[in-house]
């Protein structure tokens, strides 16, 4: 998808992930997911940032998805989610954003939908200031997590991923999710699967 608005935007923040995928998510390293299909997305808290002369800080914004294969074999049905607290110029820059028309991540994603519903403004209620990051959004989205834990003497595991050319993220920490429900524009429960943390700052055009 060809980027319709060429305003310059800059934002920072951190990311919650969450998918169907066995903890770890072979995604990250070019394999195929875990049960063949891709189910899952990204909550993003925008610390700093704006888009042109529209600051986005303290706000959320959410995509979430189904693929039937892997994410790049493309036809997967997404939802985009927004946060309502955002005034009628943040929520254009959101909505600008996440639908895939200002680059970022969300423009190579855009590419693999076949159905986009949304965005959708909905309320967050969010804690990402801790190691178990976790938020609902509206009625839509679910998750929290937990610490990874060994299995044979159940002590909690402190695993990360680094990924240089990574997109979302480039270094996270490695969690489980002790909840994760999605129930509008896609539907899902993998509670108990693939999790991550870390930081992102992405910019565009």
């Amino acid at each position: 998808m060809a980027v319709a608005n060429a305003t310059k935007w800059t934002i920072k923040g951190r990311v919650l992930i969450a998918c169907s995928c066995d903890w770890g998510c072979p995604c990250n390293v070019n394999a195929r997911p875990t049960n063949g299909s891709c189910e899952g997305g990204w909550t993003w808290e925008i610390e700093d940032g704006a888009f042109g002369d529209t600051k986005l800080a303290g706000l959320y914004l959410s995509l979430f998805c189904d693929w039937p294969g892997a994410i790049h074999e493309g036809n997967g049905v997404a939802i985009a989610l927004i946060d309502e607290r955002a005034d009628r110029a943040q929520r254009e820059a959101l909505s600008t954003m996440v639908e895939g028309n200002a680059g970022g991540p969300w423009g190579v994603f855009r590419r693999t939908f076949t159905t986009f519903h949304g965005p959708n403004a909905v309320r967050y209620e969010a804690n990402f200031s801790g190691e178990l990051p976790s938020f609902k959004a509206g009625d839509v989205i679910e998750c929290t997590t937990q610490f990874i834990r060994n299995p044979v003497t159940n002590a909690t595991s402190h695993p990360r991923i680094v990924l240089p050319e990574g997109m979302i993220v480039k270094d996270a920490a490695l969690l489980a999710s002790k909840r994760f429900v999605a129930r509008e524009g896609v539907k899902y429960d993998h509670s108990g699967q693939y999790a991550a943390f870390g930081f992102f700052a992405y910019t565009g055009p």
